[in-house]
């Protein structure tokens, strides 16, 4: 199917009708019919909070820092797109275990696998979100901040597939030796400590050679350097044959960090609406007050294993 669209979304209208052509809901119910293996790992972080990062040092924990993939998600497919990007889900991998990427909630993530999930902060997540977005599936200059978080819809994000349910459902599983909870933050501040817990958590023995090696492929700096590997080239591939769009979109997912630019900032009234659905679907639920408290409770977790 090519549609021959004229441009990138320029409207929110525009970006659903375009959501519709791309992501189907067969390839969508492909991956959630997919019955993994215990050893396999499954990245199901929200969107923007990490699943990149992680990728790349699962694959290069699993591989001793092998870069010999043309795009990550080639090597550590996506469960919900893979039916409609060719991939077979239930093949052999580059190496095991095998790891998979997704974006699904523990209500709907296939079960019995291993999972590593990161939390990030709603407001960062947010903003992420929009510059991703930005330049890759809508027309830059065309959707203001304002008008994608209403596009968006924090309150909607309460649904099943959003960041509140998706953060509450793994929250929820915060004892099961099965899953890994992170935070973005925290990886952030300890990458080395963060590289030793993924691969006790893979059971993969760590020697010198190879954490350092991962360590060092999983930094900023050599993830900015082989950026067209992560680059979402798959899907770009898929969008252009679905629409006629040119392929060459800008999709980096490793970005120089956080930009100065008033564009990229919350308005209070945004971040008193992110505030106040913490209150209803987080700190009512869990007693977490604020994020800083779930990081500190993750903390805490790690301190017990």
């Amino acid at each position: 199917m090519n549609l021959n669209l004229p441009s990138l979304p320029t409207t929110p209208d525009e970006l659903d009708t375009f959501f519709g052509i791309v992501f189907t809901r067969e390839s969508r119910e492909n991956g959630l019919a997919f019955r993994p293996r215990p050893t396999d790992t499954i990245i199901s972080t929200f969107t923007k909070c990490g699943t990149t990062w992680l990728q790349q040092i699962a694959h290069g924990l699993r591989t001793r820092g092998s870069m010999d993939f043309e795009e990550i998600s080639n090597v550590t497919p996506w469960l919900e797109l893979a039916f409609d990007l060719g991939f077979d889900l239930d093949a052999a991998q580059v190496a095991e275990p095998r790891v998979f990427k997704s974006h699904l909630s523990w209500r709907d993530v296939p079960k019995d696998a291993r999972y590593i999930v990161s939390f990030r902060d709603p407001s960062d997540a947010f903003i992420s979100a929009y510059r991703f977005f930005e330049g890759f599936l809508f027309e830059p200059g065309t959707i203001d901040l304002d008008t994608f978080f209403r596009w968006r819809n924090p309150l909607a994000e309460m649904a099943e597939r959003g960041y509140w349910h998706h953060l509450a459902s793994w929250w929820e599983q915060q004892n099961n030796p099965n899953v890994l909870l992170l935070c973005y933050e925290d990886m952030l501040a300890d990458l080395p400590g963060t590289v030793r817990r993924v691969a006790a958590f893979m059971d993969i023995p760590l020697d010198d050679v190879l954490f350092a090696r991962v360590v060092g492929q999983a930094s900023r700096p050599f993830m900015l350097k082989h950026k067209h590997q992560f680059d979402e080239g798959p899907l770009r591939r898929l969008i252009a044959q679905r629409t006629g769009l040119p392929f060459d979109a800008n999709a980096y997912k490793v970005t120089p960090g956080a930009r100065d630019n008033p564009k990229y900032r919350l308005t209070a009234a945004h971040r008193q609406t992110l505030e106040e659905i913490w209150q209803a679907q987080v700190a009512k639920r869990f007693g977490l007050e604020t994020y800083e408290e779930i990081r500190q409770a993750v903390r805490t977790l790690h301190q017990t294993e």
